[in-house]
């Protein structure tokens, strides 16, 4: 038990910086690490669906984490959280539903190109139009229909899409990091009990999991990434709304390259 939490203590290190940083799950990180070192404790079976369930229950200790840090700032917008959620339960459990059946490799390509197109948006600062705002309430649940299935989908918090729309409908940087940072918070919840739910009593699990959750990896992700997630936030803080923007585009892009090499 302590090697598996001294195996998975810098990654999630690594997370929580990104989640107080970003307002992002962290799942870019804890994915491919579990991914590669699942097999190397004999786990052979079902690596990709514990590697995304695993990640996204990590989220949930992560994203509470991060909420309270950028609370505490009053970056946090809670009327759209709110409604973004019920679109978000809806949107993360389909995808969860759907990836424990299928092979994430055609949906991760387009997930790759909108990357790719959110990146270079944010980098070269391409403004919104002046009057697009933040739409209502059936608006958000739709966006946060989408946000849960791709997230879910591909393991991650839903920040690496939740940033880029509220800037796109002209949200302040560092309130978008800390709303983002909200929404993670749903989305994780609903992905996690997805991949337990369609994972639970399956055949060829390794031993203390739970459904798609592969319980040993959690204590060494969730204690470190709760220790670095204020620290990404005062990092956060520090940066000028620009250049956190382009560090943000930087994020996407990587995450794209990643996720294109894994589909490829």
């Amino acid at each position: 038990m302590l090697a598996a939490v001294a195996l998975y203590a810098l990654p999630g290190e690594l997370a929580g910086i990104l989640a107080g940083l970003l307002g992002v799950g962290g799942g870019l990180i804890i994915v491919p690490v579990l991914l590669y070192s699942l097999p190397l404790q004999g786990i052979t079976e079902y690596v990709n669906h514990l590697a995304l369930g695993t990640s996204m229950t990590s989220i949930v200790f992560t994203s509470v984490s991060s909420v309270r840090a950028h609370d505490r700032r009053k970056a946090v917008l809670w009327p759209a959280v709110l409604r973004f959620s019920p679109g978000i339960a809806a949107g993360t459990l389909a995808g969860g539903y759907i990836a424990s059946l299928l092979e994430t490799g055609p949906l991760s390509v387009i997930f790759t190109v909108f990357l790719f197109y959110m990146a270079i948006q944010m980098f070269l600062e391409l403004k919104p139009k002046a009057s697009r705002h933040l739409p209502g309430a059936a608006g958000l649940a739709a966006a946060g229909a989408g946000i849960g299935f791709f997230s879910s989908f591909v393991g991650i918090g839903g920040g690496s899409i939740t940033v880029p729309f509220l800037i796109w409908c002209n949200t302040e940087m560092r309130k978008a990091v800390g709303t983002s940072a909200g929404v993670a918070l749903p989305v994780a919840v609903a992905g996690a009990a997805a991949y337990i739910l369609n994972g639970w009593g399956l055949a060829g699990l390794p031993e203390h999991s739970l459904g798609f959750v592969y319980l040993p990896a959690l204590p060494g992700l969730v204690c470190a990434s709760v220790l670095t997630v204020p620290l990404g936030a005062k990092i956060a803080y520090r940066i000028p709304a620009a250049k956190l923007k382009r560090v943000f585009a930087l994020f996407l892009f990587c995450m794209g390259l990643n996720m294109l090499f894994k589909s490829l």
